[in-house]
Formats: structure tokens, sequence, C-alpha cells
């Protein structure tokens, strides 16, 4: 984590200390929240629409914090604690991150896409650590806070840091990727999800080519090769572009895949002498593991590593989390998050899998699709039908729409939509018996992990 003088901190940021005689103060670690300070400790009160972490300074001294930041606009700060005066907290939280990583020798692999970049932060860490000292992005600390957050608890000998970087609007993947400096960086691919702020494809993909901003001119770039919105960025481009999908125009493509009940087993095209295994399900997870191999043949992980980083792999929760749940029911659990695109790869992945009684899917609202959401979600009920699918359940007002498309190619009594999600979860255990396979999918902010939960 962050060791330095305060001193030094205050140089970093463009700021001045103040009520300290003694400028080597060490500080050690910083947070932004008063529930996470351990002695040590820089507090930097952020500022939001709703809240002012400056109202809880006292707190933060209380519990040992050795120095503040301070906005110069706030009113009384305290007297008993050394302050750094800086013009915005927040800008200084990331200008201290940027400057933090760029004194260290760590190299940096930022990673960004609509769908799957959470998992392939998770594979690339998991992959990379066979051979060097690696540290990740923990949970969704990836936007304009937590990833300058991240930064700042690398330790000083960590080798490569992997950062995922998420966004809500246009310019955010920019300033990330300013702060960050990768030397590689991975855009898994171009889906839906934003399309309510960015208004088209087209949009999302300029959105997060913006990770190129802070790379190096010969810097690695891997994208999904598949994508044209992506190829046609790289014609002539500066950057080292490596691309994997599942056609063999691709640099890296699975040339052989198949699923079991414990993950899938695949071939990587050019490497045919070696199986590859992931502990989680899909072609679209495939994919993934294919970005990641990129990037380790980019450091020069041995094939016999990557092999190993894969098949020891631990995913982020509620990603194509395969569970065993009461009365011998088998849930994916992939309730996190969710578009079009990856909800249909969902679904694929359900019918593909064999071996079970019974095939039912508990379906959600996909947020921030923008004005076609309805379309959007009608669609994906239409390419459902009974003779790969037994039941689906659909909770919410957009779920709706994935149950009126899904008629099309049902029986009417299989499809079931609701609006009362404990009512849901009772006709779920009511119909899925022992033997029989549940995928839970929907945006986060419907919380069908309640679903799941309610089976184990």
């Amino acid at each position: 984590m962050l060791r330095r003088q305060l001193k030094d901190i205050a140089s970093w940021v463009n700021g001045e200390v103040v009520f300290i005689d003694d400028h080597s103060v060490n500080v050690a670690g910083v947070s932004t929240d008063t529930r996470t300070i351990v002695a040590g400790n820089l507090y930097i009160p952020l500022v939001g629409a709703n809240f002012n972490g400056h109202n809880f300074v006292q707190t933060a001294v209380a519990k040992g914090a050795t120095g503040v930041l301070w906005q110069k606009d706030q009113p009384q700060p305290p007297t008993d604690v050394p302050i750094i005066y800086v013009e915005d907290t927040l800008v200084a939280l990331q200008e201290l991150a940027k400057k933090y990583i760029a004194s260290l020798s760590t190299k940096v692999v930022g990673i960004t896409g609509s769908n799957g970049k959470t998992t392939t932060k998770d594979m690339v860490a998991s992959v990379l650590s066979t051979t060097y000292k690696v540290q990740k992005t923990v949970g969704n600390y990836n936007n304009h806070i937590g990833l300058p957050l991240t930064i700042l608890q690398l330790e000083e000998d960590t080798e490569i840091a992997v950062l995922e970087m998420g966004m809500s609007g246009r310019g955010e993947i920019e300033l990330l990727s300013e702060i960050a400096k990768p030397e590689a960086a991975i855009i898994t691919n171009i889906g839906e999800a934003h399309l309510q702020d960015l208004g088209s494809r087209e949009g999302i993909s300029e959105a997060k080519f913006e990770i190129t901003a802070g790379l190096a001119g010969n810097g690695t770039l891997i994208i999904h090769g598949d994508e044209p919105l992506l190829t046609k960025k790289v014609v002539n481009s500066p950057f080292n572009v490596v691309t994997f999908g599942s056609s063999k125009n691709n640099d890296y493509y699975p040339a052989v895949i198949h699923t079991e009940s414990n993950g899938t087993y695949f071939k990587v095209s050019g490497d045919n002498n070696i199986e590859l295994f992931i502990p989680v399900l899909g072609k679209f997870n495939v994919l993934n593991a294919l970005a990641a191999f990129a990037i380790a043949k980019h450091f020069d992980v041995s094939l016999q590593n990557i092999q190993l980083g894969l098949e020891k792999l631990q995913i982020t929760g509620m990603r194509t989390e395969l569970i065993t749940g009461k009365n011998g029911i088998t849930i994916i659990n992939d309730a996190y998050n969710a578009s079009p695109t990856s909800m249909r790869a969902a679904i694929d992945m359900l019918v593909q899998l064999t071996g079970y009684e019974k095939k039912l899917v508990v379906l959600g609202d996909m947020l921030e699709l923008g004005e076609n959401e309805e379309n959007f979600h009608y669609e994906v009920g239409q390419g459902i039908n009974e003779q790969e699918i037994d039941y689906v359940f659909t909770y919410g007002r957009l779920g709706k729409k994935i149950a009126d498309g899904a008629i099309e190619n049902m029986t009417k009594n299989r499809v079931l939509a609701y609006d009362d999600k404990q009512q849901l979860i009772a006709k779920v255990q009511e119909m899925a018996k022992q033997g029989d396979i549940l995928l839970v999918k929907a945006s986060r902010g419907m919380k069908l992990e309640e679903v799941v939960h309610a089976f184990t």
C-alpha cells in the first residue's frame, strides 16, 4: 500500500501541509470511508450529491488517521491533525494514485468491455500469478473512485496489477487509463450495456476504446476480433494488436470445446498439444480465457503455467457460478448483471448442457438499455423454445416482455411472469425437482440472488 511522508503526498497532489511542524510524518494507506480507517491512514473525505466526508473527519482522527486531505472550500477544518489543503479531494485522490503507480515498477493490465470484464480480470490474475506477484481489482472497485483506491493498495513489490475499468458515461475509461497507464489492455466485447447513456453500440465502442488513452504507443491491445466496431478502429494502429474470438481470422481461437458438469475443456489454435480447463461453463467464458491466454503470452508465461492458472481459477461471485442446491437441484447463479448479449449466451450455455431432467430459467429486467429496452427483452424471449428449455420464469416489468416473446415458441403454461419476487420463488420451488438445472440471470438491480438463496 501507499507508504509515503506527508510532504511527498502534498507535492504529488499540489497541496499545502498545515497544522504540523514535522513534514516527515508517515502515512500508511488511504481511506475514503471512516468505517475502514486503520491507524496510520490518510483520510480523504469526498463530497457527493448526498454526502460529505468532511463531516466525519473527527471519526477518522479518533480511529488513528495520520493526516487528512481537506478541500479548500469546506469550512471548519480540524486543528488536531495534519492537513493537506487541496482544491478538490476527488481530483487529489486520482492524482495521488497516478503518481503512486508511476513511482513503482509495477506493470499494469487494463481490462474493459460490455460483458465479461470481471471474469476476464479473474482469469488474467490467476494465470499471471503462477509466474509473478499479482494484485487485482477487488469487487467492483473499477470506477473513478475505486480504481485509484485499488492502485493505492498495491504493494511496492507487486510486479503486475490487473485493473478492471468500468464506466458510467463517456470519458470515464479515458480518465482511468490515464491514471493507470497500462502496458497492455483488453477490450472483451461490445454489447448493449449503457445504451441508455451512449445511444448506440458505436457510442459504446468509442467509450470502451478510451482504454487506449493511457496505453503507450508500443503497448499491447487485445480485442475481440469478431467485433467489426473494434477491428475497424485498429487499422493502422500504433499498438501491438492481438485478436481473440470464435473465428479463424483471430490470432487466438478455440480449436476444440467440450463442456462437462464441472467446467469447460478447450484447446487453443496453434497449441493443440495442450488441453486447457476452466471451472466455469459457457463458450463465452472460453473467449474470456483466450483473452487471458493472450495476456499470458505477452508476459511470457509458460503453457504449463497457463494451464495451472486457469485450472485454479476462482471467479468473483454471481457470474456463471455453479451451485448444488437443496434437494439435488443444480443452479447457475449469473445474477450479478445482464445484457441481451450475455443473457442469450447464458441461455445457449444452458441448452448445451446434458444430463439434467428439466432445464428452467429465471430471467429478470436488463437495465440501462435505452428507448428500445422492451424490444430487447421481447427478442430474448423469442429465442427460447420448449424443445430446449422446459420452463421460463420472469420477474419485473421488462421481464414480462421476455415472457411475451417466449410464448411465441412455448406452450403458455410453461411461461410464468411475476412482479412479486416471493411468489416467483414459491413457484420455482414447487416446480424444480431433483436432477433439474436452474439458470438465474438479471441486472444487478433486480437482486435475483434472492432466488438462489432460497435454494441454498
